[in-house]
């Protein structure tokens, strides 16, 4: 008899900056147990994730285990560093073999980026079921995006980074981003750091006419102006700290992604029900650990 992917349990492992959240469930409506853990140098990390992922294998047993990590990561099977952290500024973790938590379990296993394992989760469980391709946003501490096509993440040379798309400046502003590669890209302008970078203060405690807000905003509907002109999604979901603390940014991103289209393409079918393009995800914060385990009910066996 074949298993029902709804039913049984996976292993899920959301790797991210400062944390990690391990997750043994079937779906939102089916967690067994949650362990979070904080992110330290690899080794100490993965030595960790590996004793509960042993455990849960001896004790429960799951038909697969999915990994949805910071990144960059290296995703192409044939390179032999596949699975491994490239180039990221968090320290000690370059070069990092995330598929070593999964020896000794004997079961198939996926990994993808966190953004793009929420994307799965949104589109598996939240706000984006029913669409064939769509984009999932997050703004925090980075800004990632990850992107369905025709039900599938983004892949080629590697993955998705469209939080590091370059973007247009408004007239007059110089500020020079706080990005360590590129300066003023979308993360370095409208991620969480450089909104307080920029105001002397957090987000959540920045008015929504400082300056910071008029470039972050500026700078995201550039983004989402590019994401509809490159990946045509069905709908965009925006979520991440930033994003869930702040109410009104909701109504400023759409406007400013309408008139940044400027009535081309597919503009007129977004302007016409723009709240639903736009829109928070549906699984919040659950949306990460879930990704992991959208990753390994879809983790082909071996």
């Amino acid at each position: 008899m074949s298993e029902d992917k709804d039913t049984v349990l996976a292993a899920g492992v959301e790797l991210g900056g400062t944390k990690c959240v391990c997750l043994l469930a079937s779906g939102p409506d089916g967690i067994a147990e949650e362990v979070r853990l904080p992110t330290r140098g690899a080794g100490e990390t993965l030595a960790a994730i590996r004793e509960v992922l042993a455990r849960w294998r001896a004790e429960r047993g799951f038909r697969g285990l999915g990994i949805a990590s910071f990144g960059p990561l290296e995703l192409d099977p044939a390179s032999a560093d596949f699975g491994r952290v490239t180039a990221t500024p968090k320290p000690g973790w370059r070069g990092a073999d995330l598929l070593s938590i999964a020896a000794g379990l004997d079961c198939p296993v996926s990994i993808d980026t966190d953004v793009n394992g929420a994307a799965l989760a949104e589109g598996r469980w939240g706000a984006a079921q029913g669409l064939r391709s769509y984009a999932y946003v997050t703004v925090g501490t980075g800004i990632g995006v990850g992107s369905v096509v025709d039900g599938r993440t983004v892949r080629g040379l590697g993955h998705s980074e469209a939080g590091h798309l370059r973007v247009s400046r408004r007239p007059g502003d110089d500020w020079p981003g706080v990005c360590p590669y590129h300066g003023d890209c979308v993360e370095g302008l409208a991620s969480g750091p450089a909104i307080a970078a920029r105001a002397g203060r957090p987000g959540e405690q920045t008015p929504p006419d400082h300056p910071a807000w008029e470039t972050a905003v500026g700078a995201l509907s550039d983004m989402l102006h590019n994401l509809v002109l490159t990946t045509c999604p069905e709908r965009i979901l925006i979520g991440g700290g930033v994003a869930d603390g702040q109410p009104w940014l909701f109504p400023r991103l759409r406007r400013g992604l309408i008139d940044s289209l400027g009535g081309y393409a597919t503009a007129d079918r977004i302007a016409a029900d723009v709240e639903a393009f736009v829109q928070p995800p549906a699984l919040g914060g659950r949306a990460g650990p879930l990704g992991a385990i959208a990753l390994a009910l879809d983790a082909p066996e071996r």
